[in-house]
């Protein structure tokens, strides 16, 4: 009887449990991988334990470029995205306008469509405005389907917002200014950080719309694909193993920091 009765207050925590699991496989198979001394260039299998891809993680200079060029072009596309699909975010929360229902149903429509069709389209219209293909066409297709992602991930913080923090701050005789910087920003920051890491991770590992619109600009995605036919080198399982360990990071960061701040708050004045 306790035994069943332990496994009915708690099968919902071990199917979760096996869920994260299955997901986080993957993970930890590369992560793995990144220590593995393969047997041969086509070969996948975990042949001999090796510290050495860490301790020189580009394994040709054409590597390191493509990383390179993926950061910048993540970090560029990450900026634009979240400034342009916070203020978005911002008007279709907090304000009416003419056309509001329709702009919400547009919103999706680049998370909907197929990245061949975005990819295809994007590159009609660089090549009938005759754009030249490379690093800053790029930078505009990540921009694009982005700021989708960061509209709706801000907008549902926005959403989960009690309105009556700004109200009393203003009540208080703060200023439209002073209660945005100090009551409005920090209580949505953590959703824009959210938004500006999905949205670095969707530019980062992009291949399809990169693909049409890069041109001869090749990113770590495309290194990735080129290099499959001639064998993936171990420090692609680095790369990947590092990209994640820092995105864990800034999250737990953001995670600790925003429990440090409640937790300020939540305690009594002396």
């Amino acid at each position: 009887m306790r035994i069943s009765r332990w496994f009915a207050e708690h099968w919902v925590l071990g199917v979760a449990l096996l869920v994260l699991g299955y997901l986080f496989l993957p993970i930890a198979v590369v992560a793995a991988l990144s220590f593995n001394r393969p047997s041969s260039r086509l070969s996948y299998d975990f042949n001999e334990f090796t510290l050495d891809n860490w301790r020189n993680p580009c394994a040709t200079s054409e590597m390191c470029e493509a990383v390179l060029r993926s950061v910048q072009i993540g970090f560029l596309a990450t900026m634009a995205a979240t400034l342009l699909g916070t203020l978005m975010a911002f008007a279709l929360a907090r304000h009416r306008f003419r056309g509001r229902s329709g702009l919400n149903v547009l919103i999706f429509l680049p998370m909907a469509t197929p990245e061949v069709v975005m990819g295809t389209s994007l590159l009609a219209l660089f090549v009938s405005g005759g754009v030249p293909l490379g690093f800053w066409t790029i930078v505009i297709a990540h921009v694009m389907f982005c700021v989708s992602f960061v509209v709706v991930t801000v907008k549902a913080r926005l959403a989960g917002m009690d309105r009556r923090l700004e109200e009393a701050a203003m009540d208080l005789y703060a200023g439209e200014w002073q209660t945005f910087r100090r009551i409005t920003l920090p209580l949505v920051l953590p959703g824009i950080v959210a938004a500006a890491l999905l949205a670095f991770s969707l530019s980062f590992d992009d291949f399809i719309v990169t693909n049409f619109n890069s041109g001869t600009t090749v990113t770590f995605p495309m290194y990735v694909w080129g290099a499959a036919q001639r064998g993936i080198p171990p420090q692609v399982n680095v790369i990947g193993t590092a990209m994640f360990g820092v995105a864990l990071l800034l999250v737990l960061a953001t995670s600790l920091a925003h429990q440090a701040r409640a937790g300020g708050q939540r305690r009594p004045a002396p």
